[in-house]
């Protein structure tokens, strides 16, 4: 017991002080970043140094169907072994006892990496980097919307009940009021947030009814993802308190904007810690345009990843709030590509493409991965974007469809996120498509039924 606490995060043992621990979560990211695993007494965790689940988890569709991906040898579920990372263990501060989780890697029995395994997928791009030298650095944003409780899939999505007893309002991005509406779910969700050990870096009201978005601190990509992965259960604990839902659909109300994960990246040299995207007297570097062209390149054939269901593509919409294109320019928040304002020592690239939905380990790998082809290449970009970029032509995919073809061609993008996982993915997304395509939406009955 000893051995293995003095292993666990400060935060994590300071949760546990002078407490019995009662039980621990043992958990995984599936695909679309669900949180698989096992809850297991805290006595038998203390025993174990691993434990098995099969690999059809990655199989698995948002729906519980499966796609025919299990390989050559069939769909026989094969046992992958989990194994903990106790760098990850964590407060479960909404549970009635006290509860840790630990987030598990997944290998073979010959003690490799399993490929479609979100978290291998992101650990396979951040060594890549480390080969050349490079130490990449992520800080991302999470929007997501507060909403009434909605039991019923036939019935509309509405804003939740504020404290004033009023339903949140849209369009009072930045508004203190409105932050003070949902008082009582912020609070909790710092509460948790600190209990969890996690740094927020900022929470504001955005555009939508009842939209917030989280900053959190820059840092390694690995231990970003881990955090958003906890974040999203964390926060829809503390709204499941209030009587409201939280939701990261990525459009979920019809006329508001929709929520995005935006993910700012740099890249420091491994040796000196030095950003590489800074160049002498503080200009900018090959490096720096090379990675802007990389993802004006390679994103397209990646927003399968950033964007991996139908309701997705319903966030690219001209004029709210979410890019068209793959413009760049500075201080500029109607392009894909951004450069935020900063000092030279602080210079990054922000991708605003990634939705709020996307599985955090994959959004933040596809994201880096098309930096990394762009710097390993040495893409150059196009002319920096000047005024509106909704003026401008759009230029990625409008439908998952599309956006599967052009992953599955992918195939430079697929040897940097392993050919392995990109087979498995594309597989499990078209069948989720299939799936969908056989739904009659409200629309089609209501002007094809008596038109047509």
């Amino acid at each position: 017991m000893t051995d293995w606490m003095d292993q666990i995060p400060e935060a994590a043992r300071d949760y546990l002080q002078d407490r019995r621990l009662d039980e621990v979560e043992c958990i995984i990211s599936d695909l679309p970043g669900i949180a698989r695993g096992k809850a297991v007494p805290a006595s038998k965790f203390i025993r174990q140094t691993h434990f098995f689940l099969p690999d059809s988890i990655f199989f698995q569709t948002i729906t519980g169907g499966w796609g025919e991906a299990a390989g050559a040898d069939g769909f026989i579920e094969r046992d992958m072994i989990l194994k903990p990372d106790y760098s990850t263990a964590t407060a479960a501060p909404w549970t009635g006892d006290w509860t840790l989780q630990v987030i598990h890697d997944a290998y073979s029995r010959d003690e490799k990496p399993i490929a479609a395994s979100p978290r291998n997928v992101l650990k396979r791009v951040v060594d890549l980097y480390h080969k050349q030298g490079w130490k990449p650095v992520v800080a991302p944003e999470m929007e997501f919307f507060l909403v009434a409780r909605n039991i019923d899939p036939a019935k509309n999505i509405e804003p939740m009940m504020g404290r004033s007893g009023r339903p949140a309002a849209a369009r009072q991005a930045y508004s203190m009021t409105a932050v003070d509406e949902f008082g009582p779910v912020i609070d909790d969700i710092y509460d948790f947030a600190e209990a969890q050990g996690f740094e927020i870096d900022g929470i504001t009201q955005e555009g939508g009814a009842g939209q917030l978005e989280i900053n959190l601190r820059h840092g390694n990509p690995v231990k970003l993802a881990d955090e958003v992965f906890y974040f999203k259960r964390l926060i829809r604990e503390a709204a499941l308190r209030h009587d409201c839902f939280a939701t990261f659909m990525a459009k979920p109300i019809a006329d508001e904007p929709g929520s995005a994960m935006h993910i700012h990246h740099s890249v420091l040299d491994l040796e000196t810690g030095k950003n590489i995207f800074i160049g002498p007297q503080g200009g900018e570097t090959d490096a720096f345009y090379h990675f802007i062209g990389g993802l004006q390149k390679h994103l397209p054939n990646a927003i399968a990843v950033l964007a991996p269901y139908v309701n997705s593509y319903r966030r690219y919409v001209k004029d709210h709030a979410a890019p068209i294109n793959l413009e760049w320019a500075r201080d500029n928040r109607t392009t894909g590509i951004r450069i935020p304002i900063s000092s030279p020592e602080a210079r990054r690239v922000e991708n605003r493409l990634a939705g709020m939905d996307c599985n955090p380990y994959l959004g933040i790998a596809a994201s880096l991965a098309c930096g990394y082809l762009g710097m390993m290449n040495e893409e150059r970009p196009g002319k920096q974007f000047r005024g509106d970029a909704y003026d401008g032509e759009a230029d990625i995919p409008q439908v998952l469809g599309e956006a599967l073809d052009l992953f599955d061609e992918a195939r430079d993008l697929h040897e940097v996120l392993g050919p392995e996982f990109a087979r498995v993915y594309g597989i499990v997304k078209r069948t989720e498509y299939e799936e969908f395509l056989q739904v009659i939406s409200p629309w089609e009955r209501e002007h094809l039924l008596l038109n047509v």
